[in-house]
């Protein structure tokens, strides 16, 4: 890191002029800014009024010693970042403690060496400098991120209704125009469509809630929730998607489990790991949602019998950096941000989220909630 000397102000603070001289004229040929105080107080009124980046202190002084002025200092906001290096002919243990108890950053003891001087000055003004960059880089990255966050929400919340609404046509249209009255090819086309927009639907969903999640619009609203209903609202959701690929849903239910969880989070997770199952099963299969009771916990469970995951691929999925996303069988496309909000999601609600897959036979996911608390 290059660091440009002229663009840093050092405090000499010394009582004897000839010491005060000598730093002025070592720290200048440096290109060093300086600024100079013969005593104590002096020095914290200068910095009252003038911005600066290190101070030299000498410790023995009439009046306020360096001590009592780094103290001050400290207890002052406006100069309690400033590092301090103590110019002092004092080197016993109490005294270097006594130093750092004050606020001292590092001792040049007098009287100094030049080289010993510039290289212990440097240390610090290269720590400053590294400091502030971090911190521009810093603020950089969360204005890049709040950017990043309000484009996606505007994009999810402005896109998810007219896409709603699409889909809703589009599933009227299939519904009301079969291949026999259309045509092979425009039924395939209308299908291939309504692939589309209900990817594309759920992907906005996601988006939407992930972004909100990720800047702390979205909050659990912990509730005794009957997880039956839930479950059974959202297959009915799926009715329709899981019939074009002629699968079959098989609800394995225990009555009554009544758990403790936010119902928005809980439905989103049971969309997501339903919507998956259906886009990675064959045609002609099954989906099985099982639900049960596990000690304190409530797991549901989402099985199909579909292409499954490569033991490679179970490595990479669930881990946000990797951002893991597979085709379907029918070529439907994933954007990996579902399983990543699913867990977010049940981790926010005291559960978690596992899977169990093989290559070629399918795979099952599961996903647990505290079951409601006994009063």
């Amino acid at each position: 890191m290059e660091i440009k000397t002229s663009d840093y102000c050092i405090l000499i603070v010394d009582d004897v002029m000839s010491n005060v001289l000598l730093l002025k004229v070592l720290l200048t040929n440096e290109k060093f800014k300086i600024a100079t105080a013969s005593n104590g107080q002096q020095a914290l009124d200068y910095m009252d009024k003038n911005p600066v980046d290190l101070v030299l202190l000498d410790v023995m002084m009439p009046g306020m010693d360096g001590f009592q002025v780094s103290e001050k200092m400290k207890a002052n906001p406006a100069t309690a970042e400033i590092p301090v290096i103590f110019l002092t002919a004092l080197n016993s243990t109490s005294d270097i403690v006594k130093g750092f108890q004050a606020g001292a950053s590092d001792f040049i003891s007098k009287p100094f060496n030049k080289e010993e001087l510039l290289i212990r000055v440097m240390h610090q003004i290269s720590l400053i400098a590294a400091t502030r960059l971090l911190a521009k880089q810093n603020d950089e990255l969360k204005r890049t991120i709040s950017g990043r966050d309000k484009l996606y929400s505007v994009i999810a919340h402005d896109l998810r209704s007219p896409i709603g609404s699409i889909k809703m046509v589009l599933n009227m249209l299939l519904l009301n125009l079969p291949a026999d009255k259309i045509g092979e090819e425009m039924y395939e086309l209308l299908t291939s469509a309504n692939h589309t927009t209900e990817e594309v639907f759920a992907l906005l969903d996601n988006l939407l809630k992930w972004t909100k999640s990720q800047i702390g619009n979205l909050n659990a609203v912990q509730q005794v929730i009957d997880v039956s209903e839930v479950v059974d609202g959202v297959v009915e959701l799926f009715t329709f998607v899981s019939s074009l690929k002629k699968i079959n849903i098989e609800l394995q239910k225990t009555e009554g489990l009544l758990v403790f969880a936010d119902v928005d989070m809980l439905k989103t997770v049971t969309r997501n790991l339903i919507s998956n199952a259906i886009k990675y099963s064959d045609e002609n299969t099954k989906i099985i949602i099982s639900e049960k009771k596990e000690g304190n916990m409530a797991v549901v469970s989402v099985q199909d019998f579909g292409c499954g995951i490569s033991e490679e691929g179970q490595k990479k999925l669930l881990h946000t950096d990797t951002h893991f996303s597979t085709f379907g069988t029918h070529n439907e496309e994933g954007s990996g941000l579902g399983l990543l909000l699913c867990k977010e999601f049940v981790a926010r609600n005291d559960g978690k989220l596992w899977f169990e897959s093989k290559e070629g036979v399918g795979s099952t996911f599961y996903f647990s909630v505290p079951l409601q608390k006994n009063e």
